[in-house]
């Protein structure tokens, strides 16, 4: 008789991953930011990447603009940039206000900036008039700046604004920024502010990749973040009830197979991304989708070479399926969440993941007690079963 099969990974390994996965702070929205001074404005948007926001409130008969942009920096010591472009869409030819910790005193400061070219970032005055710039540093690490604008008299007629958003990772004791990262996220921040309506348009280029983006994001998340975990939980815990069998086992091919065809067509539009992006290259990510779609590949092949229950291999076997399905498991749920950090999403998407993620959890824990009061009555009653000496030999 072959030796039995080793159990899958206790559930312990649920609980490693979601403290991976939990770790980061839990996301805000603008409709629930607190200012220490409790500056109230008109209108907040979720700014679309760089998890950003802006406040503000317009008095068209004055044609003042009241702002608060609030910005978290990638490093400490980083800056924040809030810009008005009067002239294209670009930072380019942007009048910039940005902020920062001083290095020497930890205190924030914010000051502006004329982005005359991509080469020519100085401090300086401002084309049109700004006053009443202050900065505050929030609880959850992010920095606000506050500022009161004075919209150029061709800006306000349209009622339109081209704004631009950025953090950079560090500041020079002269007050020169650092270059920021030339991320997706980072290209993406700009757009149109319509001051009349509040509401914010994002350029019409570029949409066409990023609609290629999220559906690369949700073809991914839903194979290897959501179906391969479901899988897997169908075949730990359903197949321990007998009345289940061969059921449980379809329906686990089935989870896999699917899971495996849409995670296909996620890398396969992944790599067409990345063709298309030279020079931007999300290292991490790229080696991690690569191993998965190998694991992946082997995994499916496990499905034609299995031997039958009794086969003196089918040990091996099971060591060799389960170790590579846990494996995709955990590296597709952690890159699930490096394409998240990628694309920048509104942050209504990273916590709609979360919560599927910990309530697969939260069942699986449930489902791992079923099942091993199900397994420990199982072997209690065969152990009381009569002693049988002919059966023995005697």
């Amino acid at each position: 008789m072959a030796p039995s099969s080793p159990p899958p990974p206790p559930p312990v390994i649920w609980l490693c991953l979601w403290a991976l996965i939990i770790s980061p702070a839990v996301s805000l929205t603008c409709s629930s930011q607190k200012f220490n001074k409790n500056e109230v404005y008109s209108n907040c948007l979720d700014l679309p990447s760089l998890s950003s926001y802006l406040h503000f409130s317009y008095d068209s008969a004055n044609t003042t603009l009241s702002i608060a942009f609030v910005a978290t920096p990638p490093k400490s010591g980083g800056w924040i940039a809030w810009a008005i472009n009067p002239k294209a869409t670009g930072m380019a030819g942007s009048q910039s206000l940005v902020a920062y910790k001083n290095s020497s005193t930890g205190t924030a400061q914010v000051h502006t900036y004329d982005v005359a070219s991509y080469g020519s970032i100085v401090p300086k005055d401002l084309s049109f008039e700004v006053w009443d710039k202050t900065v505050e540093s929030l609880r959850d690490g992010s920095l606000a700046i506050f500022a009161k604008i004075k919209v150029p008299a061709d800006l306000a007629t349209s009622g339109k604004i081209n704004q631009v958003w950025q953090v950079g990772p560090s500041v020079g004791d002269d007050g020169t920024l650092a270059k920021h990262d030339f991320a997706s996220a980072n290209l993406q921040a700009k757009g149109t502010l319509d001051l009349k309506s509040g509401q914010s348009a994002t350029g019409s280029g570029g949409n066409d990749k990023l609609k290629k983006k999220n559906i690369h994001g949700i073809l991914n998340a839903v194979s290897w973040g959501i179906l391969f975990p479901l899988g897997a939980m169908i075949a730990r815990y359903i197949r321990t009830f007998e009345s289940a069998d061969p059921a449980w086992f379809y329906l686990h091919a089935f989870c896999q197979v699917s899971a495996y065809a849409i995670g296909v067509a996620g890398w396969g539009t992944g790599l067409k991304l990345g063709s298309e992006s030279p020079g931007i290259t999300y290292s991490a990510h790229r080696n991690i989708g690569i191993a998965l779609f190998v694991l992946a590949t082997v995994q499916i092949f496990a499905l034609f070479i299995r031997p039958k229950k009794d086969h003196k291999y089918r040990f091996y076997w099971n060591i060799y399926h389960h170790s590579i399905g846990y494996a995709i498991l955990v590296l597709g749920i952690v890159n699930v969440f490096k394409g998240l950090s990628i694309l920048s999403p509104e942050h209504k998407w990273r916590t709609a993941y979360m919560i599927v993620i910990i309530a697969l959890g939260g069942i699986s824990l449930l489902l791992e007690a079923i099942t091993w009061v199900v397994v420990l009555k199982r072997k209690s009653k065969k152990s009381t079963k009569p002693y049988d000496g002919y059966n023995n030999g005697n």
